[in-house]
C-alpha cells in the first residue's frame, strides 16, 4: 500500500518546530544547570556564615552555662526548619540537638578554632527523599577560658528544590509553547514561501500537446526559482521543436507512403478489373516489386535512423585509404554520371579510422546527391585529406542555387526542395538525414553551403581517431 506524500510546509515547518525545541531545550537546560548552581552556593556561604556567626557568638557573649539556660536563642537562628544545629563537646552529649528529621550525622572534616570556614569543609549528603543536604562542622570558642564546643549545622535544600522544580516546568511550558508557536509560523511562513511552485505547477498543468507554447515567467519568479522555470522552459522548447518535428516527419512519411502503395493499388486493380495474359501480370508484378522495393528501402532507412538517434548502433572502426574508397564510390556512380555528362575531379590522399560500411554509405548519399542536382555538363569536385585533426570530406558541383534557409533544412527527413531539384531523382528524401546520423556516430559532423553563382559544398569532418574512440 503506497504512503500518502507528507506536505513540505509541513516538513519545513517540522524541522524548525524541532530546532526551535533543541535550541530553546538547551538554553533552558543551561538556565536550569546555572540557577541550581547559583541557589547551592547562596545556601553554601549562608551556611557557612550562620557558623561563623555562631563562632563569634559563643566566643564574644556566651559561656557554657548561658547556652545551656538559652537553646531556644540558637534555634531561632536556623535558616529553615528542616535545618540542623547541634552543639556539642567533644565525647560529651550534645548541650543543643536541633534536627527535626533525625538524620544521621555524615563523618565530617571538623574545622579547627583558628581555620576560617570555607567551602572545601562542606560535605553533599542526601535524605532519604532524595533532597540535597550540605553539612558543615567547626570548632568554636567559648569566651576567653579555653572551653571548645563542635559546631554540627546543616542545611536542607528545600527551598532550593522547590524553586527548581518550578523553573523546570516553566522550562517546559516554555518550550512547548515555542514549538507550537513556531510550527504554526513556520507552516504559515512556508506555505506563502512555497506559493510560487504551486503557481508554477498550475502553469505546467496548462501544458498539452494542443498549448505547447505555454511558459514559465522566469522574470517574476523567485530568484531561487528563476533558474529551475529557465530550465523548464527550455525543456518545453526542446519538446516543442521535437513535436513539431514529429509531427512533421509522419505528415511526411505518409505523404512518402502514399505515392508508392496508391500505384501497387492502382495497378494491381487495373491488372484486375480484366482477364490479362502472362505476359501483362508478369509486368505488374515486376512493377509492383519495384514500389516494394522502395517501400522497404523506405523502412530500413527510419529503422536506421531511429536506431541512430536512440545511440543503439555499435560502430566497429577499420583504418581505409581514403583515395580507394572514394575511386570505388566514384566508379559506382559512373553510370548515373555518364547520362547528365558530368564527370569527377578527385583530390584525395590519407587515411581515416571509420566504420567502412557506413563511411561509403555517407559519402556515397552525398555523392549520388551531387550527381543528381549538378548541372548538366559540370564536374562534381571531390577534396578529401587527413591529418592530425582528421579526415575531411569536401564534395561540391555547380547547381541551382540553395537559399540560406533551405540549407538549414538540407538535412531534416523526407526534404527535398523544390521541383527543379527532385526533377532526376525518386528520393525520398532520407539521404541527407542518414549522412547526418552516420556522422554523429562517428564523433564527425556534415555542413553545407552555396555561393552565390551556385556552387554547392558538403564537408563531412571525421575526427581523429583516439577522439572517435572516446566518442
Amino acid at each position: 500500500m503506497r504512503r500518502p506524500a507528507r506536505s513540505l510546509a509541513i516538513r519545513i515547518a517540522l524541522s524548525f518546530a524541532a530546532i526551535v525545541c533543541v535550541v530553546v531545550g538547551m538554553v533552558g537546560a543551561a538556565l536550569y544547570h546555572a540557577t541550581n548552581r547559583a541557589l547551592s552556593t547562596r545556601a553554601d556561604y549562608q551556611l557557612i556564615g550562620r557558623v561563623e556567626h555562631f563562632r563569634s557568638l559563643l566566643h564574644d557573649l556566651y559561656t557554657i552555662k548561658e547556652i545551656e539556660a538559652r537553646p531556644r536563642l540558637f534555634e531561632t537562628m536556623l535558616g529553615d526548619s528542616q535545618d540542623v544545629i547541634i552543639f556539642k563537646r567533644a565525647g560529651s552529649a550534645p548541650i543543643i540537638n536541633v534536627n527535626p528529621d533525625h538524620m544521621a550525622l555524615p563523618p565530617l572534616r571538623v574545622v579547627p578554632v583558628a581555620e576560617a570556614v570555607g567551602l572545601d569543609a562542606l560535605y553533599e549528603g542526601k535524605r532519604p527523599d532524595g533532597v540535597r543536604m550540605r553539612w558543615v562542622a567547626a570548632q568554636a570558642q567559648i569566651g576567653d577560658d579555653g572551653d571548645v564546643v563542635q559546631i554540627i549545622a546543616a542545611h536542607v535544600m528545600t527551598q532550593e528544590a522547590r524553586v527548581l522544580s518550578i523553573y523546570l516546568r516553566r522550562v517546559w511550558i516554555t518550550v512547548l509553547c515555542a514549538v507550537l508557536v513556531t510550527l504554526a509560523l513556520a507552516y504559515w511562513v512556508t506555505s506563502r514561501g512555497l506559493m510560487p511552485l504551486k503557481l508554477m505547477a498550475d502553469k505546467a498543468a496548462e501544458i498539452s500537446p494542443n498549448r505547447m507554447t505555454t511558459r514559465l515567467d522566469v522574470a517574476g519568479s523567485p530568484a531561487e526559482l528563476q533558474s529551475l522555470a529557465a530550465s523548464f522552459n527550455a525543456m518545453l522548447d526542446r519538446l516543442e521543436h521535437g513535436y513539431e518535428r514529429l509531427l512533421q516527419f509522419s505528415a511526411d512519411l505518409a505523404h512518402e507512403l502514399r505515392t508508392p502503395i496508391g500505384v501497387l493499388i492502382g495497378e494491381t486493380q487495373v491488372a484486375l478489373a480484366h482477364e490479362r495474359g502472362a505476359a501483362d501480370y508478369r509486368a505488374v508484378l515486376e512493377s509492383n516489386l519495384e514500389e516494394l522495393e522502395r517501400l522497404a528501402r523506405i523502412a530500413q532507412n527510419i529503422l536506421f535512423l531511429a536506431q541512430a538517434d536512440h545511440g543503439q548502433q555499435v560502430i566497429q572502426r577499420e583504418r581505409i585509404d581514403i583515395r580507394s574508397e572514394i575511386e570505388a564510390i566514384v566508379e559506382y556512380f559512373d553510370g548515373i554520371a555518364d547520362e547528365r555528362r558530368i564527370t569527377f575531379q578527385i583530390d584525395a590522399d590519407g587515411e581515416m579510422a571509420v566504420n567502412p560500411i557506413m563511411c561509403r554509405r555517407a559519402i556515397g548519399n552525398v555523392v549520388v546527391n551531387a550527381v543528381r542536382y549538378a548541372d548538366a555538363g559540370t564536374t562534381v569536385r571531390i577534396d578529401a585529406h587527413a591529418d592530425a585533426a582528421g579526415a575531411r570530406i569536401v564534395i561540391g558541383n555547380f547547381g541551382p542555387r540553395i537559399e540560406r534557409e533551405a540549407l538549414a533544412r538540407l538535412f531534416d527527413r523526407f526534404y527535398r526542395g523544390d521541383a527543379a531539384r527532385s526533377e532526376f531523382t525518386e528520393s525520398s528524401g532520407l539521404g541527407l538525414s542518414i549522412v547526418q546520423a552516420i556522422m554523429r556516430l562517428h564523433a564527425g559532423d556534415v555542413s553545407a553551403s552555396c555561393s552565390a553563382d551556385g556552387w554547392i559544398e558538403f564537408t563531412l569532418s571525421f575526427p581523429r581517431e583516439s577522439r572517435a574512440a572516446g566518442s
